[in-house]
């Protein structure tokens, strides 16, 4: 059980690192970060349909990420079978109340003005 979840946060990880480049990678109005290292336009390149292909990366890594946690969740969330019986907490009788010590009766002092 150990090792399925270390491996589902291995690819949760790796698939968070992935959509952050992949969102990164995108291009805003302002241009992005491939505008920012080089300038040049990605239609230079002839490509011109990756953004559709970086906006159903980005859905794609998301809800992958949703899907291993949820997994994650699910597999390593059941209890134990092996789980102790808990024996129930002994009953002890309560204290004898005593009398106070002393039995001087204190008057409140009212602030000064």
């Amino acid at each position: 059980m150990d090792t399925i979840f270390t491996l589902l946060m291995v690819l949760i990880m790796i698939a968070s690192v992935l959509l952050v480049i992949i969102v990164m990678a995108q291009n805003p109005k302002g241009g992005g970060l491939s505008s920012t290292f080089g300038g040049a336009s990605s239609a230079q390149f002839g490509v011109q349909r990756t953004n559709d292909f970086m906006e159903k990366a980005t859905w794609t890594l998301g809800g992958t990420i949703i899907v291993l946690i949820l997994l994650s969740v699910v597999i390593t969330g059941k209890p134990s079978q092996a789980l102790p019986t808990q024996q129930p907490a002994k009953k002890e009788a309560p204290a004898k109340q005593s009398a106070p010590a002393s039995s001087t009766t204190t008057t409140p002092v009212a602030p000064a003005k």
